[in-house]
């Protein structure tokens, strides 16, 4: 798959011609003095400035921007001649392996010399660097490369060698072993369509190489070369590791195609049998009864999150479940419900994009819980790249519109789709409040003090804790009695030059001194971008959120986290198998 492949190109890539450059440096034979002087200072500087410092240099390749490094050396002969310099020793790059990664708290971290570089990519890309190293898939072009990097050396040196009258023989077989591989590798994309006999080509190459090594000649065109290849290298990492992370993050923030077949079926299926669409209005609008409400456009997740909450439920008889969905998977969603049923539990779905049921609470499209990617230093003296990174979510525009969908009720739950319920959750209606207006799971491990620089210099009280989403307990006859709908779009309004960061903001101050906070036995975040969870304390867990870029449902979920998730699924539905949701 391009996603996985184009990044091992450009580790590999950048392994191959660190090798081959000191390899140049380190058995170019020393040009004899000539007349005017000899060039000792410029195989000198040719040492310093590209052998020692490599390493370095082409890490830095994969985070920074390309740079045009291509500055002419001062070749100048000296009068004062000299009979050559040491051979330094030879530093190769080690590929990227799993070698080379060690476990901190279960995260994947580069070992010494890249760690400052992994830090840094982290810093810039995220979880998508965790995900690198753990996805990594095997080569299967490692021939080819290894081919196509003799051949490079190869043509390096032969318009030298070529201009030796006594080394005709060698020029002659130079470029034999030239035309062989470049014929082979103009029909080679992969080791397997490799000739039988590649072994001996590629040891023949080697043989003849050695020797194209061990003649004095000038190093101007090897020179120009290595400056070539060392350009082309560094651009061509930066692309791939810049498509990779965009790819990363399309695959993150778009719909699975086995989610979308899903869909596509249920909807087409809605309308060919839609005689048992039944519904059950009054147990919609009881306000004795548990009304759970989920924001969801996807039909497994939202699926997910209320087959785990009735099946650890100790009575279902009086939950209602309230999905709000988009026109879009509006019918999908009324179908899957429609034709599975949740003990005796009832499902109802609700189209938040339409006018004529709700009028003025609607919006022009759904709005899910917005997840916010926050990194700050894990104290004041610590650098850049140990920065601690949260995933903060928080409610939406569709949450403020609650008080208006549901009039009859005082009292919801609402539940985000990207969690999974473990315990029964029915002591959350009997919780005590304080007049607050919801109940939520406070992360203290970000105060709102260090959000400042974020969401500017407002009255946040120092020391307060954020909050989040997924499991919130909504008082809203006390949201209706302090009008928390107007206060929002109200500041919404006045934040609207920030952008994103209006909702966070308009959010948090809405919600100060508004929120009570649940014991955090109730909930365990970070299933979708921390490593290191505890396995002890998920069990234990009343409520998971996978909150982050890594959802169970995408192929980039965490493996040991999405088994949790995957059990609540219908692996013998019919068009979970036609659709390969299973897999």
């Amino acid at each position: 798959m391009l996603f996985y492949r184009k990044q091992n190109n450009s580790s590999m890539l950048i392994y191959h011609f660190s090798f081959y450059l000191v390899s140049f440096v380190g058995h170019m034979p020393l040009q004899r003095p000539s007349p005017s002087g000899d060039r000792s200072s410029h195989i000198d500087n040719l040492v310093r400035k590209l052998g020692p410092t490599l390493p370095k240099d082409v890490l830095k390749g994969f985070v920074n921007e390309a740079k045009n490094e291509t500055g002419s050396i001062n070749a100048t002969p000296k009068t004062q001649q000299k009979k050559g310099i040491p051979i330094p020793p030879q530093v190769v790059m080690q590929p990227f392996t799993s070698k080379n990664i060690s476990r901190i708290n279960g995260k994947a971290k580069m070992k010494s010399d890249v760690d400052e570089s992994e830090g840094f990519c982290d810093l810039k890309y995220g979880s998508y660097c965790i995900w690198r190293e753990e996805n990594r898939e095997e080569m299967h072009d490692s021939m080819v490369k290894k081919l196509k990097d003799q051949l490079f050396v190869a043509r390096a040196y032969f318009p030298s060698i070529v201009k030796i009258p006594a080394q005709s023989k060698l020029s002659g077989e130079l470029k034999q072993n030239i035309q062989e591989v470049e014929c082979v590798l103009s029909e080679s994309t992969t080791d397997a369509d490799l000739p039988p006999e590649i072994q001996k080509k590629s040891r023949r190459m080697e043989a003849v190489i050695a020797r194209a090594k061990s003649v004095s000649l000038d190093c101007n065109n090897i020179d120009k070369k290595l400056r070539q290849i060392f350009d082309l290298t560094e651009d061509e990492a930066n692309f791939h590791m810049k498509q990779s992370a965009f790819l990363y993050q399309l695959a993150v923030q778009t719909m699975p195609k086995s989610l979308h077949c899903l869909s596509m079926r249920l909807t087409v299926e809605y309308f060919r049998d839609h005689l048992f669409d039944k519904e059950l209005s009054e147990k919609y609008s009881d306000p004795t009864l548990q009304h759970y409400v989920i924001f969801s456009n996807n039909v497994i997740a939202s699926s997910v999150v209320i087959n785990s909450t009735v099946v650890h439920a100790i009575d279902t008889v009086n939950q209602v479940f309230h999905v709000l969905t988009d026109w879009q998977n509006y019918y999908a969603m009324k179908h899957w419900f429609l034709r599975n049923t949740f003990r005796d539990a009832v499902v109802q779905v609700l189209n938040i994009e339409d006018p004529d049921s709700y009028g003025k609470a609607t919006l022009s499209h759904l709005t899910l819980p917005v997840e916010f990617r926050v990194s700050f230093p894990s104290n004041d003296s610590a650098p850049a790249i140990n920065n601690r990174t949260q995933y903060v979510s928080i409610f939406s525009h569709s949450h403020y519109l609650l008080p208006e969908i549901f009039k009859n009720l005082e009292k919801v739950v609402v539940l985000d789709d990207d969690v999974v319920v473990q315990q029964d959750l029915s002591a959350l209606w009997s919780l005590n409040m304080g007049g607050k207006v919801t109940g939520a799971i406070e992360i203290c491990s970000v105060k709102m003090d260090q959000l400042r620089s974020y969401l500017g210099d407002h009255s946040f009280q120092k020391h307060s804790c954020s909050w989040m989403s997924g499991l919130n307990v909504i008082d809203l006859a006390r949201w209706r009695d302090l009008d928390i709908s107007e206060t929002y779009w109200k500041l919404v309004k006045e934040q609207v030059s920030m952008k994103e960061g209006s909702a966070l903001l308009a959010t948090l101050l809405t919600f100060q001194d508004q929120i009570y906070a649940l014991d955090r036995v109730w909930v365990l975040s970070g299933l979708g971008h921390d490593y290191g969870l505890d396995i002890e304390g998920i069990k234990k867990a009343a409520v998971l959120h996978y909150n982050g870029n890594k959802k169970p449902w995408l192929d980039l979920g965490i493996p040991k986290y999405k088994e949790y998730w995957k059990k609540f699924l219908n692996h013998e539905d019919q068009y979970l198998s036609e659709c390969n949701v299973n897999r």
